[in-house]
């Protein structure tokens, strides 16, 4: 169980103000790490409003949500306790069985994305439909043979691929089987 995926919790708020882009990326990997442990599935929840320091507050979804692979989330929707919203979820499947699934019933959820979002449509309240990065089709360039970069592994060559699924060979870091949206082709 991944909870509180929400901005200004994770990523912390203060990883961001004092650590700016390498601190995220380390709050990724984290991400990373908590999905890839999980056995078969992974849940992942997030709360459309929060009790901070005595007050309510309303959360938007972690940027780490629209990350995820379209293909792993399996989406529930909950009944919230005092608001009515839906979150958390869970999902089969997955790539270390990693996975997502949750929703949002506020307006606030839906983010503006660039060109590699698909609107997905929900069953929630007033704003239910929110955003995922769609990252089925990001390894269709890829082969094996193809080098590529690793944010903590460096650089490697594919030796294997299944889906979004690949074995790639780190030139420092040895042999590694991650998913492709967390590589990049390099020349």
């Amino acid at each position: 169980f991944l909870p509180g995926w929400e901005e200004g919790l994770f990523p912390h708020q203060r990883a961001l103000d004092e650590g700016g882009l390498p601190a995220l990326e380390e709050e990724r990997r984290l991400a990373y790490v908590g999905l890839t442990r999980a056995r078969k599935r992974a849940a992942v929840s997030f709360a459309a409003n929060r009790r901070v320091y005595g007050q309510w507050q309303t959360a938007l979804p972690s940027r780490f949500v629209d990350e995820l692979p379209a293909a792993n989330i399996d989406r529930q929707q909950e009944q919230g306790l005092y608001t009515g919203n839906g979150y958390g979820g869970l999902s089969d499947g997955g790539y270390g069985g990693g996975g997502f699934g949750g929703g949002t019933s506020f307006p606030g959820a839906m983010r503006r994305r660039g060109p590699r979002t698909q609107r997905f449509a929900g069953t929630g309240g007033a704003g239910g439909d929110w955003r995922v990065a769609e990252r089925a089709g990001d390894t269709d360039g890829l082969s094996v043979g193809t080098r590529v970069f690793h944010q903590k592994f460096g650089y490697g060559r594919i030796t294997a691929k299944d889906g979004d699924k690949l074995e790639i060979d780190f030139e420092k870091a040895g042999r590694k089987k991650v998913m492709g949206s967390f590589v990049e082709t390099v020349s």
